[in-house]
């Protein structure tokens, strides 16, 4: 076995932060914040400290514990009329996805607060030394990889939407439009601020200079966020949400977020069914998941029904026996039994493990002065606002369908996943489990296999299923799409795993995930 630990990551410069801390000897959590630090610098659509996230912090000495530092409903509402809210399409070429940016999308961030907090009560390196490769970086200039060009592509009528995000983004070969593969994007002040925030903490951003940017922009520009907001959030401690599926165990992201809780929820109906009892990628084995992942959503509509628009999803109610032997009827009734942000991953040698999945939404479109940030437009993203926009209650911690999670396998050992990429983060961390636990996959293969998703009527199925098999479930699901290849589309399970043969681990080539031991 490896001496300090592995890393999963989606980008390299992410992967060596992480692998460096454990280097200098600091621990899986000093390796994870300095990641975090690092993703807003190498993958700036898919995180940054004006954003939030989850942890599930699997200590080697002490309980395992979910920090949510995702991000909460200002205190109080501006008046429609008042706000910058406007949409954007975000294409991603086989399917569109709509999104608002705006001063009014903007959600009270949390990330800066929580990894704050995840250093002062886990961490063993100062912070200085944390924030040193992504200051660094910042400062250097990133160059522009093919994934990343891709995933601005997808959104950049985000990037361009105001002037000062233009000026860090904008192509210098070619004005007017984004950085391309190759080219090299510098955020000096970025690299000043985190710099700062280490020396100066955390009232920085929420009392301090930085607070005031925000708090400008919101004020002159159309947005919520008030300094009672940003003063006033903390980070929430969480205990994991813990299920039992065939042999194994799994911890996940309790409630209010709903990722975790629509997992279980599909656990509990595959249970019914015999493990082994199916071929991977085999037709029946795609109409049964397909059909589970349609009742789960059915599931969570009727829980949400005639109740306030950001209603959270209890363990009570969605796990009752009489409500999923309801729904494992309506399973069999269909199909008999034989018939979609960022995530990082790290285990140290110690066997600390730590899972944190973080999002900034896609970004609202502008950056606050003289830092770099570009903050969230969480209250503009359809997923996170099911009731319909404008109709949040204030002062709520925000659901959200990231999912960091950790599985123990007797005998085996403990694998750490988790996903981006929206709604389909359920359904890739329930795919990776089911082909680590039923199909007895390595965690590459886990990774790597193809994958499906069901969104109310809709099918979307990645190519290296034999279309064979696509056959009888494509006839149940008219509305389908059949993608050529992997996709960035179907999340990114960045994945490792530390076994009694040693570590393993994959970074998810669909959104340019690496992976190393050290």
């Amino acid at each position: 076995m490896a001496s300090k630990g592995i890393v999963a990551a989606g980008h390299e410069l992410t992967m060596q932060a992480a692998a460096l801390m454990l280097e200098e000897g600091g621990n899986a959590f000093d390796a994870i914040v300095a990641a975090h630090f690092m993703a807003c610098v190498s993958e700036p659509v898919l995180a940054s400290l004006g954003g939030g996230g989850f942890l599930l912090a699997y200590p080697e000495s002490g309980r395992p514990v979910v920090y949510d530092f995702f991000a909460q409903t200002p205190r109080c509402k501006r008046p429609v009329d008042e706000l910058e809210f406007r949409p954007i399409m975000a294409d991603f070429g086989p399917a569109q996805q709509e999104f608002h940016i705006g001063q009014g999308t903007i959600a009270t961030p949390g990330s800066v607060r929580g990894l704050f907090r995840i250093h002062r009560d886990l961490g063993t390196l100062p912070l200085t030394v944390i924030t040193a490769p992504a200051a660094e970086a910042a400062r250097k200039g990133v160059m522009l990889n093919a994934l990343q060009t891709y995933i601005f592509s997808i959104v950049s009528p985000i990037y361009t939407a105001t002037a000062e995000a233009s000026r860090i983004f904008e192509s210098r070969r070619r004005p007017g439009r984004l950085m391309t593969e190759g080219e090299v994007i510098h955020q000096p002040e970025l690299a000043e601020i985190m710099e700062i925030l280490a020396i100066e903490g955390e009232d920085l951003f929420y009392r301090g200079e930085i607070a005031e940017g925000i708090l400008s922009k919101c004020r002159d520009g159309g947005g919520h966020l008030t300094a009672e907001d940003l003063k006033h959030y903390d980070v929430v401690l969480r205990e994991p949400l813990s299920i039992d599926y065939r042999e194994a165990r799994i911890l996940i992201n309790p409630p209010p977020a709903s990722g975790g809780i629509l997992i279980a929820f599909a656990l509990r109906l595959l249970s019914h069914y015999p493990s082994g009892a199916y071929g991977f990628g085999q037709g029946a084995w795609l109409g049964l998941l397909s059909e589970v992942m349609y009742q789960t959503n059915r599931a969570r509509l009727e829980m949400l029904a005639g109740r306030p628009p950001d209603s959270v999803i209890s363990e009570k109610r969605l796990l009752d026996p009489e409500l999923l032997g309801r729904y494992r009827e309506e399973v069999a009734g269909r199909y008999g039994a034989m018939r979609g942000t960022s995530h990082i991953s790290v285990i140290d040698a110690d066997g600390n493990a730590a899972s944190m999945t973080i999002s900034n939404g896609e970004g609202c479109g502008s950056i606050v002065k003289d830092t770099g940030i570009m903050l969230n437009n969480m209250l503009g993203e359809d997923d996170l606002n099911p009731g319909g926009y404008h109709r949040w209650r204030e002062n709520r911690r925000l659901t959200s369908m990231m999912t960091p999670t950790l599985l123990e396998i007797p005998d085996q050992g403990v694998f750490v996943t988790g996903s981006g990429g929206s709604n389909r983060i359920r359904s890739a961390i329930l795919q990776v489990l089911v082909n680590l636990i039923d199909f007895g996959m390595d965690i590459e293969e886990a990774v790597l296999s193809p994958r499906i998703h069901v969104e109310g009527d809709k099918l979307s199925a990645e190519g290296g299923f034999a279309a064979a098999e696509l056959e009888e479930l494509i006839e149940r699901f008219p509305d389908h799409e059949i993608w050529e290849d992997l996709n960035l589309f179907f999340g990114g399970a960045h994945s490792v795993a530390r076994l009694a043969t040693g570590y393993q681990g994959v970074g998810d080539p669909r959104r340019g995930g690496v992976c190393r031991t050290l």
